[in-house]
């Protein structure tokens, strides 16, 4: 898989919702690299999609990201299915790769990433803002995105390839979130 390219690439972030949020393992750290590549998606021109599974029984997307849904390319799907697949098509440029954070890792993280890929995008999942209820869970997900063709990263592997080059003149600016 090449280099992750800020006009190429479409940031989704699955289901983080208010009924969701308190029931994942490590939900802090998920919503800080979340925030991060939320905050560096709007300074690359990253568009981003937010889903939302069942939003009247999951509540809405949690409001620690709420701030960050008025990116103006911010868009927010509902879906009733665990893949996200065919609400995040309709908003993706054709050659776009799809980097995927949320959760859970195991169930819509996973499904919609395999969906994805058998449409023929180019899928990376973000290892540290993705979350499940377990460790195995997340684990067992990883493992299996990864076994199946979807590429794992980092926050920080994310930020740095869409920034490219320390010359970026929103250098200063994205080393801030990594701090």
């Amino acid at each position: 898989m090449p280099r992750l390219i800020p006009s190429r690439s479409t940031l989704a972030v699955i289901d983080l919702q208010t009924r969701l949020i308190p029931a994942l393992l490590d939900a802090d750290v998920v919503l800080s690299n979340t925030r991060r590549l939320l905050a560096a998606a709007g300074m690359m021109g990253v568009p981003v999609v937010f889903t939302e599974q069942n939003p009247k029984g999951l509540g809405p997307t949690v409001p620690e990201l709420m701030p960050d849904l008025a990116l103006e390319s911010a868009v927010v799907a509902t879906k009733m299915a665990f893949d996200a697949t065919s609400v995040l098509a309709a908003h993706l440029p054709p050659d776009h790769a799809v980097i995927l954070a949320g959760c859970e890792a195991h169930v819509c993280v996973l499904q919609t990433a395999l969906g994805l890929m058998a449409m023929g995008r180019e899928v990376h999942v973000v290892e540290d803002a993705v979350g499940s209820r377990t460790a195995g869970n997340k684990a067992a997900g990883l493992r299996r995105l990864e076994r199946h063709g979807a590429d794992i990263i980092t926050t920080e592997m994310a930020v740095f390839e869409w920034m490219e080059s320390a010359t970026h003149p929103r250098f200063r600016d994205v080393i801030a979130l990594i701090r």
